[in-house]
Formats: structure tokens, sequence, C-alpha cells
């Protein structure tokens, strides 16, 4: 198999100066130097996430474009885009693909990140960061009480709706495609069918 058949995948960045993995925090994170790579910090591991395709941007485009036209018409709050920092906890720091903060937790919006949770975070997956964004990424939501996870997939052309549990784990409000709306308890009475968020 040659090169050209293999995916990148997200990786632990190991190549990077500075703490051990496992003791990677926000002032760390920051230190990197700029090098045209994508990091997140997870549970203090450091992450390198690969480029998105073309597929993704056209997702998150339309997403983040409905999303904010929703939000911002009803006066809900703020829609933001990756890459655009988010604090969970001292050492997690990821960059959600699309976050919705409503207007009750505006505090927690900085210049240059959010701390704290989002009220709804979306994630585009892709065959590279599927796992990462199904696993590593949804207990790093679901541990910061991120109230709801969207997980979209471009390539089946569905989302996946999560919802926060008092246990704090993700229960599943079901995947949705074509015709049907999401039942978003965040960004309620959101009127765009699934099919919309694909070209």
């Amino acid at each position: 198999m040659s090169t050209y058949d293999t995916l990148p995948v997200v990786t632990l960045a190991n190549h990077v100066p500075g703490p051990k993995q496992g003791w990677w925090t926000y002032k760390d994170y920051v230190a990197i130097a700029e090098d045209g790579k994508h990091y997140e910090v997870v549970n203090g591991v450091l992450y390198m996430t690969p480029s998105p395709s073309g597929a993704h941007q056209d997702a998150v485009l339309e997403l983040a474009s409905y999303l904010r036209a929703h939000v911002k018409l009803a006066g809900l709050g703020i829609v933001r885009v990756a890459p655009f920092d988010v604090e969970l906890a001292p050492n997690v720091v990821v960059q959600p693909d699309v976050l919705v903060v409503l207007n009750t937790g505006l505090d927690k919006v900085e210049e240059n990140r959010i701390i704290g949770a989002p009220d709804l975070v979306v994630e585009v997956a892709s065959p590279s960061t599927a796992t990462y964004d199904r696993d590593v990424k949804k207990g790093a939501y679901a541990r910061a009480g991120v109230p709801e996870y969207w997980i979209v997939d471009p390539e089946a052309r569905t989302v996946e709706v999560l919802v926060l549990q008092t246990a704090g784990v993700y229960h599943s409000l079901g995947i949705f495609r074509r015709k049907a709306t999401l039942p978003s308890q965040v960004v309620s009475g959101f009127p765009v069918h699934v099919e919309q968020f694909f070209m």
C-alpha cells in the first residue's frame, strides 16, 4: 500500500517540546511555536489532528451559517467556529468545529478563548477523526458538562444529537438525516432540515 492510500489520523504529539504527556496545560499549549499544525489537549495529553478535508469544511460552513442565523435572529447568544480555543479545564483545551454559547454563559467568552463549557458543541467527524470525536472528545465534553453534542457525518450525511444526562453521560436522541429537523434542547425551534447541511 502506498502512502497515497493512507489517511492521516489523530496522533499523540510526542514530538512537540514541552511537559510529559499527561501533564500538558493551557499555559503549555499556548506556548507551542506556530508550525501550521492543529493541536488539542485532553486530560493533559497533547494530540495533533489532521487538516480538515473539503467536505468537512463545507459541512462546518453550512452548519455554522444556519446556526448563526437562527441564534442571532432569536437573540440566543453567539456562534463560533474553529479555530477558537475552548478551555474546558486547565488540562483540557479543544477547538470544536462549531460551538454555541447562550446569553446566560457569555461571561465565559474572552477575546482569545472560552473558559468553561459551551452550551452546544458540534464536531464534523471524518474517517481520520471519528474515533477521537466519538471517544476522547465525547468523554471530555461530558466531564466538562457540555449540555449538548452533535456529531456530524458528512459521508453518511447524518447528524447524531447527544444530550447530557444527570449522571454525566450522553444519551443519544437519535441519528437524523434528509428532511429531519434536530430535536435540540439548546437551540430549540431550529428549523433547518439535516440535508441542508450537506452540499
